[in-house]
């Protein structure tokens, strides 16, 4: 499957992908968190909280957040899942330097480890995790089929992976003031606030580019994950996919 997000990258230089968004996530890492909640109108935390919820049904001991950013969705599994051990990795030391502060002062950092990791290479042992979720990572992966293999493998055998992602509505209702948010609003604010001309062109293309619905489940089902289902949100602008793996015989 050719997967034309593998090739938008922020800067369009012949650096690799996860170079340049290595530097495009340091240098946003400041303006992230407030651009997070002024681009989605703060619905981004409703849709983590969908996610937590389920996983918090299952009492999980140990999670892992890839692609964790400044620790958004970490600190809000440690919330609704008291005594469970969460680790985030992410490329971008400037993100992470932010998500530890937050930790540090909501009182959680004896619960929540960042650690700075390439998602195709995870630093962590076979079947470790209980879940693994990752929230609007996955269009800024190098190589999605790598990436969804190794958050597999560290998955324990039984356990479920949980994926956040923006996605392109398919109502030509919604579809156009779609278009026009994402492709010159968003753009435009994103230049003022965090002074990155790039980081928010980059935004509305790689979600276009994005494997979405069906195509997004056959790269987990190549990955050797199994039930691969998906859940729409919000008019269809953002979609919570999930897939299991599968228990030993």
């Amino acid at each position: 499957m050719e997967i034309k997000a593998e090739k938008i990258t922020p800067y369009g230089s012949n650096d690799p992908k996860s170079r340049q968004v290595e530097a495009m996530f340091d240098n946003i890492a400041p303006a992230y968190d407030f651009m997070n909640r002024a681009m989605t109108f703060g619905v981004d935390r409703s849709w983590r909280r969908k996610v937590v919820r389920a996983i918090a049904a299952d009492s999980p001991a140990a999670l892992l957040d890839v692609a964790t950013g400044t620790g958004d969705m970490a600190l809000q599994l440690a919330r609704a899942i008291p005594g469970c051990r969460i680790t985030g990795v992410d490329l971008s030391e400037g993100m992470l330097s932010v998500g530890r502060r937050k930790i540090q002062e909501a009182g959680l950092a004896n619960r929540i480890t960042l650690t700075k990791g390439d998602c195709l290479a995870l630093p962590f042992p076979d079947d470790t995790f209980d879940a693994v979720t990752v929230a609007f990572g996955v269009r800024n992966f190098e190589h999605l089929d790598r990436g969804y293999a190794e958050m597999a493998r560290v998955l324990r055998p039984g356990g479920k992976l949980y994926v956040i992602e923006l996605s392109t509505p398919t109502s030509p209702l919604i579809r156009p003031f779609y278009r026009l948010y994402t492709r010159w609003i968003i753009p435009a604010a994103g230049r003022l606030v965090s002074k990155d001309v790039s980081a928010y062109s980059y935004l509305p293309a790689s979600i276009a580019a994005m494997p979405q619905g069906d195509r997004m489940l056959s790269l987990m089902t190549g990955a050797g994950l199994e039930a691969p289902a998906l859940r729409p949100l919000t008019f269809g602008v953002c979609t919570i996919y999930t897939a299991v793996k599968p228990a030993r015989q």
